[in-house]
């Protein structure tokens, strides 16, 4: 899913309200009070609504504090630092983004979710957050009786102005809580949580990229109605009927090679600037998984999760990857920082690639290709000979349960059945050559 233009967005690595510039040296005298151990509540402002999330925060100091963000059964940790004497700043892993509050004297947090792109202007996401409040929506003893169980496959159909997705939401609930996912052809969601309170609900999700709520009520004819919100750009209408045979339209099919074209064609500069293509001997006579993503989608960072300790498995076998990044700013330098975080946090092995601005449009002029670019990531499989065998838009996290299982299942098949396949003579001798280089 591309969050890219729902990221609150500022000029540069300015930190505004809370610090100063100094505030990046280490203090020499910082107080012993920190925030407090224990789950939290945190509240963004968003359009003038109230979109609340939940975090654990754990460590007497910097040096050794985790700040965890929950969603459902969903953790995500990140590094906490301190600036100046009451201020602290959270990054978000490999998303350009950072969480930089205030500790106030009561112990309580306020401040704002930021973009850290270089050059981005724009509004920010403030929110506070208090210690000891493990509830999202609604305070324990307060529930009022739910008017239906939601739990189920739920189709959805959004109302906008631009051209949306079709969408899929799997809730399950238990008393009032509930928890689910949203799913598109261009990814998922991830997990959201939140309640049902008589015939109105909500949920909320927020795992690094900008937060996301949904939010609705429970029709007389047992239908949904609502609003999806995504940080302060995006807000679309939508209704919902529950329906366990609603599926969306088939991932395998919706971005193949224009007609003529058997092979994919490009060359873009590695972390180093050094030009790689496919055509380089390197990927001769070699099953080639090549991975089109951006570190600021969160879709792309799941599937990231998948296949860096896959390929650290299975290259041996025969197999190569290549990830062609888009990022935020069309600088090699920039995407150099950007990348190289994502190749840090999760261990990548192979090649990573620098293709541009994150644009469809430039992604489609850049790999002609295809017939059209529709979702970060991307997947594109290509056989020993070179030619591409499957594409897969989008990406399915673990949280959609069945569908990311058919999905591991069919990657899998599909990449032993072409790492069985023979290779060529010459590709051979070209791989053998390789290896002797290596030893």
């Amino acid at each position: 899913m591309n969050f890219k233009n729902y990221l609150p967005a500022l000029k540069g690595l300015t930190l505004g309200l809370f610090i100063s510039s100094s505030a990046f040296s280490a203090t020499v005298n910082p107080p012993a009070a920190f925030i407090k151990e224990g789950i939290w509540r945190g509240v963004f402002t968003v359009s003038e609504s109230a979109v609340p999330f939940n975090f654990e925060f754990k460590g007497k100091d910097p040096e050794h504090a985790v700040f965890t963000l929950l969603n459902g059964s969903r953790r995500d940790d990140f590094h906490v630092q301190r600036l100046g004497k009451d201020s602290i700043f959270v990054k978000m892993n490999t998303y350009d983004a950072a969480l930089v509050a205030k500790i106030e004297p009561n112990g309580t947090l306020s401040g704002e979710y930021r973009s850290l792109v270089p050059g981005f202007r724009g509004n920010a996401l403030p929110f506070t957050a208090e210690p000891g409040k493990t509830y999202r929506f609604f305070e324990p003893g307060k529930d009022v009786k739910p008017a239906a169980d939601l739990s189920g496959k739920w189709e959805l159909k959004l109302y906008s102005k631009e051209a949306v997705p079709a969408s899929i939401a799997v809730l399950k609930q238990n008393g009032n809580k509930l928890t689910g996912v949203i799913m598109t052809v261009v990814g998922d969601s991830r997990e959201i949580e939140g309640t049902i309170q008589g015939n109105e609900f909500a949920l909320s999700g927020f795992t690094g990229p900008s937060p996301f709520i949904i939010k609705g009520k429970v029709n007389e004819d047992g239908t949904l109605s609502g609003d999806q919100g995504f940080g302060i750009y995006k807000n679309i209408k939508f209704d919902a009927t529950k329906n366990t045979d609603a599926n969306l339209p088939d991932p395998y099919k919706l971005t193949f090679l224009k007609e003529g074209y058997k092979k994919l064609d490009f060359t873009f500069p590695d972390l180093k600037g050094k030009p790689v293509s496919l055509s380089d001997d390197k990927y001769k006579g070699k099953v080639v998984i090549v991975e089109i993503i951006g570190t600021w989608c969160p879709n792309c960072t799941d599937q990231t999760v998948f296949l860096s300790p896959w390929f650290n498995k299975n290259q041996k076998r025969g197999v190569e990857a290549i990830a062609i990044g888009f990022e935020q700013k069309d600088s090699l330098a920039y995407a150099q920082y950007t990348l190289g975080k994502l190749r840090d946090k999760y261990d990548i092995k192979y090649d990573i690639l620098f293709g541009g601005l994150a644009d469809k449009k430039l992604v489609s002029q850049k790999l002609p290709a295809l017939n059209k670019f529709i979702a970060f990531p991307t997947t594109i499989i290509i056989d020993r000979k070179g030619e591409v065998r499957e594409i897969y838009t989008g990406y399915t996290g673990t949280v959609t349960g069945k569908y990311y299982d058919d999905y591991e299942k069919k990657f899998n098949r599909v990449l032993d059945e072409l790492i069985a396949e023979p290779a060529s003579e010459t590709a051979a001798i070209n791989n053998q050559n390789e290896s002797l280089k290596g030893k």
